[in-house]
């Protein structure tokens, strides 16, 4: 046995092993605390076992920026690993003889090494890695408070990990939150004009946070078009207006089915015959030609809407969440375009020039009141040139209520510049005029006056109604809109009216977005067969020009879309408009203004990565939860800094997800996350 005395000691390999150990990890420590300085919330953890303690404990050291928020993926971009240098381990010695050492003990085995990054040893993406150690302070950013959770990894640390979302109480089946806030609508000071039919959306904090339930034996939807004339009774199980409307031929109850024979209040004979008077009071109307974009206000089960679409005409069916609140609902179980909205105190979410034919069927709305405030926003989204055609008592009924309000819409009408085009049996037309000149050589004083000239007419979010009449442009914009179907190709003029950087090169983007999508979605249908899918009623959460939808035209693909342009970007309505599209304005911070179960498709490309700023993503997807069919598809293009959590977050709802390559490789910046929301099996 070999011994040493003090000096041999200090000289033995043995001690230089150790020092040279000690000394790494010094310098390990050191270079990891200095680099951490430069971050938020960075964890440092050891599950080492302790040469003192025969337990395996865990120690943490968080740095002083712990209880900010910060994003992962700047973390990982940021934050480059730290290797040893070839000198330092240059001067560790190598033993001459090992012979000549006493056998020591064998080494600890070397703690798990768990990867933080996103990229591996050959720096190319990896299929799973994980975030970090869990921090309690930064669960705000994951969700709305219990969808977040620490477990425990296979080293001892945290790490965060999105629980499953539970089910809603029953009694939200048919739940819209901003329409449904009980609380908030208690609190107003007056409801006299219809303020409890508008958005009160709840507080930040108190919003969805659980999936909402299925009708008890709900089915997968009846397709289009058999769904226009019936659907399933245990999918909007709702018989209120059987009993209301049960005489006007709206609706029936055919033992396990709603059936729809077409007709109205004011059509009873049915919608088609209906359309046909129509068209032949003003032949100019010529619905599928001049005639493409329509809005129904008060559209009961959206029977109009649903016969015009064989017309090659798109209607959007609005009415509130009355006494007769699941008529919407009704409308989008047929697959018809159709949104819960009301005429009370704010502008409707669509902008100016947007329908080429606005209608009124028994719509129950008094369109002189407030010195015809109403019908001065039906003139703002009438194109120059545009119809409204109201079918109600006053139009027809011999009686003197009815004959002064009469006087009073012909009064009004007058003073808006309106042409009565035509009054036949109980329709009445009337037709906007194409410019300014007949509001300018009013006489002074005349009311309603003319908006004052830095009014914005397409500025709608949360916008009160103006008892003023809406300028149209004097360079004609909006005016000279091409005939259907050529518009759907031709770059609008309101291009130029579109507050962006580009200004000479709009048309050349918009030509650029629809070759675009016409091919991904040429792509969709040869190799995923999306027209096998049954595709109905479709979302686009971030529309641009509305290149996604007109792709879907261009595919043949027999399905409507909803454009919808975030409030965190341009506004592009005007334009989707101009194409014969359908779209609306929304902050998709809040809820959506529709029934839970209304959409086959949901897609969304590059909208999480600019509403994180501003959103919470998780109330995003829950909220997409509850408005998508079951059996229904999600397409979400994101770049590789939001789809991970969004794929995280689409598990904690019970979605079936997988993550594809876009067609620029499998080294593109950004990846399609594909979501199918199936239908529970009982």
């Amino acid at each position: 046995m070999t011994t040493f005395n003090n000096g041999d000691f200090f000289r033995s390999s043995t001690f230089i092993k150790v020092s040279a150990f000690v000394f790494v990890s010094l310098a390990l420590f050191y270079l990891g605390k200095h680099w951490s300085d430069g971050y938020q919330q960075l964890i440092f953890f050891n599950s080492r076992q302790s040469p003192f303690t025969s337990s395996k404990t865990a120690s943490v050291s968080i740095s002083p920026n712990s209880n900010k928020t910060f994003d992962l993926s700047v973390l990982v971009n940021a934050n480059q690993s730290q290797t040893v240098s070839d000198e330092t381990l240059a001067a560790v010695p190598t033993p001459s003889d090992p012979q000549a050492l006493p056998p020591s003990p064998p080494p600890h085995p070397p703690p798990l090494v768990r990867r933080f990054g996103i990229l591996d040893d050959n720096g190319t993406m990896a299929d799973e890695f994980d975030i970090g150690e869990f921090d309690p302070d930064a669960a705000e950013y994951w969700g709305n408070g219990n969808e977040t959770e620490a477990v425990e990894g296979d080293g001892g640390e945290s790490r965060v990990r999105v629980n499953k979302f539970g089910p809603c109480p029953n009694n939200m089946r048919e739940y819209i939150p901003c329409l449904d806030n009980v609380e908030a609508i208690r609190k107003l000071k007056s409801t006299e004009r219809g303020e409890r039919f508008e958005r009160h959306c709840p507080e930040k904090g108190q919003g969805l946070n659980c999936l909402v339930p299925l009708p008890k034996g709900y089915r997968t939807p009846i397709p289009w078009p058999q769904s226009r004339d019936e659907v399933w009774f245990s999918n909007v199980p709702h018989a209120r207006l059987v009993e209301d409307k049960g005489g006007q031929n709206w609706i029936s109850i055919d033992k396990d089915k709603f059936k729809f024979p077409g007709g109205g209040t004011q059509f009873i004979h049915g919608a088609d015959q209906y359309l046909d008077q129509i068209s032949k009071m003003v032949p100019d109307i010529s619905f599928g030609h001049h005639t493409r974009v329509v809005l129904d206000v008060g559209c009961g089960v959206a029977s109009f809407s649903a016969y015009l679409l064989s017309r090659d005409v798109l209607t959007m069916s609005i009415a509130p969440k009355d006494v007769h609140e699941n008529q919407i609902q009704f409308a989008l179980e047929r697959g018809v375009p159709a949104m819960v909205a009301a005429l009370a105190t704010q502008r409707l979410l669509y902008p100016s020039q947007a329908f080429d034919l606005i209608h009124c069927s028994r719509c129950r709305i008094n369109w002189t009141r407030d010195d015809g405030i109403l019908l001065l926003e039906v003139n703002r989204m009438l194109h120059a040139g545009g119809y409204f055609a109201w079918a109600a008592q006053p139009v027809y009924k011999h009686e003197v209520l009815l004959e002064e309000q009469w006087e009073e819409m012909v009064n009004l009408t007058t003073r808006l510049c309106w042409e009565l085009v035509k009054k036949e049996g109980y329709i009445a037309i009337w037709r906007k005029p194409f410019n300014n000149s007949c509001y300018l050589s009013r006489e002074s004083g005349i009311q309603p006056p003319l908006c004052d000239p830095d009014d914005d007419p397409d500025n709608v979010w949360y916008v009160d109604l103006k008892a003023c009449i809406t300028r149209l442009p004097e360079d004609g914009y909006g005016a000279n809109v091409s005939t259907w179907p050529a518009r759907l190709q031709n770059p609008s003029d309101r291009l130029q009216s579109i507050k962006m950087d580009a200004y000479k090169s709009r048309k050349e983007l918009f030509r650029a977005e629809s070759k675009y999508w016409s091919e991904i979605i040429g792509g969709y249908v040869h190799s995923l067969h999306w027209k096998k899918f049954k595709l109905r009623n479709v979302l686009d959460m971030r529309a641009g020009f509305g290149g996604f939808a007109a792709a879907l035209i261009e595919h043949q693909l027999d399905c409507w879309v909803l454009n919808v342009v975030p409030v965190s970007g341009p506004n592009t309505l005007p334009v989707i408009y101009d194409r014969g599209l359908l779209g609306v304005m929304h902050d998709w911070c809040e809820p959506f203004d529709t029934y839970p179960r209304t959409y086959d498709l949901l897609h969304a490309a590059g909208l999480f990565s600019i509403e994180q700023r501003r959103c919470n993503i998780t109330s995003i997807m829950l909220e997409m939860d509850r408005i998508l069919r079951p059996g229904g598809r999600v397409y979400i293009r994101e770049s590789l800094a939001v789809i991970d959590e969004l794929q995280e977050i689409g598990k904690a709802m019970g979605w079936h997800v997988s993550v594809r390559d876009t067609y620029e490789g499998p080294h593109a910046s950004h990846r399609i996350l594909t979501c199918d929301k199936r239908l529970p099996r009982i």
